[in-house]
C-alpha cells in the first residue's frame, strides 16, 4: 500500500496557507498525492478555506470567519470551498488528487459545508476523505452521510480515543505523529481503524511512518517534495 503525501494547506512556502496560490503550488509537486485543507462557513454560510477562528495570524486582520461574508473573505484572500474544487478538478493530475477535507466548525455551523463536499451522484465521495477533531460533528455525519469515509483527527492513539473512533464509524484516525509507533498501530489496527499523521517536515520522519503503514501523512517543506 502507498503512503498518500497530502499537502498540508496547501504548499505554504511561498503563498499563504489555505490559499488557491498554495493549493496551486501544492499541485505542481510530482510527488503530492493530494491535499489536506481546513473548511468552515462564512457569515452568510458559504465554506471557506481557513483553518483559525479568526484572520488575525494569517491575514492580520482581527475578525472572526463566521462574522464577515463571503464576499468579504475572498477580497482579503480567502478561497470558497467551491473555488479550490473548481481548481483541482481543472488539475491535469491523474489519478486525481486526493483530498482530505478537515470540517472546522461543530455543528450546527458545519451543515452548509456537506453540500458543498465533492460528492457523486449516489451520494458517495471521489477520492476523498472528511476529516474532523468533533466527535459531534463526526456522529452528525456518520448519520447524515454514512457513505462518505471519515476520518477523525486526534491527539494521541490512546484507547479511549481508538474506542470513539471505532464507535463513530471512522475508517482511519488522522494523529500526531509523534504518537505513532509500532505498538500504537497494532492498537488502531486491533480497533478496525487505520492510522494517518499529521504533520511532517522531514523525509526521514515520512520514511519511517511510511514502514510502519501510515495510509497518509499531512507533509510540509521538504516531506513535502519526496
Amino acid at each position: 500500500m502507498t503512503t498518500l503525501r497530502l499537502a498540508h494547506r496547501g504548499d505554504w512556502r511561498s503563498a499563504p496557507e489555505n490559499s488557491l496560490e498554495a493549493i496551486r503550488a501544492a499541485l505542481a509537486i510530482p510527488a503530492c498525492d493530494g491535499l489536506e485543507f481546513d473548511v468552515q462557513p462564512s457569515a452568510d454560510g458559504v465554506p471557506v478555506l481557513l483553518h483559525d477562528e479568526t484572520l488575525l495570524r494569517v491575514q492580520g486582520v482581527d475578525a472572526r470567519c463566521a462574522d464577515l461574508p463571503v464576499r468579504e473573505l475572498v477580497r482579503l484572500g480567502i478561497p470558497t470551498f467551491e473555488a479550490v474544487l473548481e481548481l483541482v478538478a481543472a488539475s491535469a493530475r491523474r489519478p486525481e488528487p486526493f483530498l482530505d477535507i478537515e470540517f472546522k466548525a461543530p455543528v450546527p455551523a458545519a451543515v452548509p459545508l456537506i453540500d458543498a463536499a465533492r460528492g457523486e451522484s449516489d451520494g458517495t465521495l471521489r477520492r476523498a476523505v472528511v476529516s474532523t477533531f468533533h466527535p459531534a460533528t463526526m456522529a452528525w455525519l456518520a448519520a447524515e452521510r454514512p457513505s462518505w469515509a471519515r476520518w477523525g483527527n486526534v491527539e494521541d492513539l490512546g484507547p479511549k480515543v481508538l474506542e470513539v473512533a471505532a464507535r463513530l464509524g471512522c475508517e482511519a484516525v488522522s494523529a500526531d505523529w509523534r504518537t505513532i509507533d509500532a505498538a500504537s498501530m497494532a492498537s488502531a489496527r486491533d480497533h478496525g481503524l487505520d492510522v494517518a499523521a499529521w504533520t511532517v517536515r522531514d523525509r526521514r520522519t515520512f520514511r519511517r511512518l511510511e514502514r510502519l503503514g501510515v495510509i497518509a501523512i499531512c507533509a510540509e517543506a521538504a516531506a513535502l517534495d519526496g
